[in-house]
């Protein structure tokens, strides 16, 4: 009895051990921070070291004369409440036509955008071209990053746009859910440039739509090489200060004074959100001054069809659900741009009514829209939207 106790005992020590120096050992101390933290939040800022985008002009909006008076309908509120939603703004000619807020969230509140911070990177894509820092979307990913595993495979070359397009072909694991996934580790971990290293060519570049985080972070060690700057100071100098943001946001780093996590993480509010999407709304003009070149803001918002998509229920189809780090659908009879982040963190843009749709919140529906692979909360907050908005004279 004695003997098998002690036996026990062992292999209790040895198991904890083990587990010990799993968590401790160096390469995963990710995983120790991810279990103690679990799932990304919108709130967990404080938990990474970060660069300052910095709002050097701001100004504040104008609220439409009725403002005040819109609310959300009733009739949203529960589903609203639902998804545990923050903060919802909508913008319409350039003013604020409705804004609430909720669980303590106000207008200076910082919430994670997670991966509307793709559609930033790919502004700043833009404005590297039109300064010279980079020739163009078809330039070579190899010309700033010359690595054996993105030069190319079966003769075609990775190329900007296969990033901006994710049709890298990389090997990526996505999943946020998995604790060992690429992904986790790289919103938990402290070496971006190691963990995308990894990433290699698997199939031809430009054929296959295939969303990963880290094709979009290794477009950001691209735009860093390229331009010999951080990217959060590039980001103040092109965009947040062009765009007279209110305040500063803050950009999530993997370690001090390292490489923002381009993939996501630019923490702002809701009002400052919004000013992103009306500089598309505004063909990527600012009170009338150019900020990012409307050619190429026109391109990135168009669907890039020629691109192949393995849809959920397997059927292969043209993607028509993004273009350069832009999501697109097609609601209610009216084309809408749209950046996406995980826990349903959306800013709308609607040409044909003028207006900009932001939603902040905590969570989102696990339930897509098979044809457009959006998830289905976003019909609330278009639907809400559409009912304060006017829009007669513009559809």
């Amino acid at each position: 009895m004695k003997k098998s106790k002690l036996i026990v005992s062992l292999a209790v020590a040895v198991l904890v051990m083990g587990i010990l120096i799993f968590l401790f050992w160096p390469g995963h101390l990710y995983i120790r921070r991810a279990l103690v933290h679990w799932y990304p939040k919108i709130d967990q800022y404080p938990l990474f070291e970060h660069r300052v985008v910095k709002a050097k002009q701001p100004l504040a909006w104008t609220y439409a004369k009725n403002s005040s008076q819109n609310t959300v309908d009733k009739k949203f509120i529960k589903d609203f409440e639902k998804y545990k939603t923050v903060a919802f703004l909508v913008v319409q000619h350039g003013e604020i036509l409705q804004e609430q807020y909720w669980d303590g969230y106000g207008p200076t509140s910082y919430s994670n955008s997670f991966s509307m911070a793709k559609s930033i990177v790919s502004m700043l894509v833009s404005c590297a071209i039109s300064d010279g820092y980079i020739q163009g979307v078809n330039q070579a990913v190899s010309d700033f990053l010359p690595r054996k595993e993105w030069d190319s495979y079966e003769g075609k070359p990775l190329l900007i746009k296969d990033l901006l397009t994710m049709s890298a072909g990389v090997e990526w694991n996505e999943t946020s859910t998995d604790l060992f996934s690429s992904t986790t580790e790289a919103y938990y971990g402290n070496d971006l440039w190691k963990l995308v290293k990894t990433e290699k060519l698997i199939e031809k570049p430009g054929v296959y739509f295939n969303y990963q985080s880290g094709v979009t972070q290794l477009l950001a060690f691209v735009l860093v090489r390229a331009i010999g700057k951080p990217l959060s100071v590039y980001a103040s100098e092109k965009i947040w200060t062009p765009i007279q943001a209110e305040e500063d946001a803050l950009w999530s780093l993997d370690r001090a004074d390292g490489m923002e996590k381009a993939y996501c993480c630019f923490n702002s509010n809701v009002r400052d959100f919004a000013r992103l999407g009306q500089l598309v709304l505004n063909h990527g003009r600012w009170k009338g001054k150019v900020v990012v070149d409307s050619a190429y803001l026109a391109q990135a918002t168009t669907e890039a069809t020629y691109l192949q998509y393995r849809r959920g229920d397997g059927k292969i189809v043209p993607c028509t659900m993004y273009g350069y780090q832009f999501w697109k659908l097609k609601y209610q009879g009216l084309d809408v741009t749209y950046f996406r982040g995980i826990l349903g963190q959306y800013i709308f843009v609607i040409p044909a009514l003028d207006a900009v749709v932001v939603r902040l919140g905590e969570e989102r529906s696990s339930q897509y829209n098979l044809e457009q692979d959006y998830p289905t909360d976003i019909d609330i907050w278009l639907d809400a939207a559409l009912s304060v908005l006017e829009t007669k004279r513009y559809r």
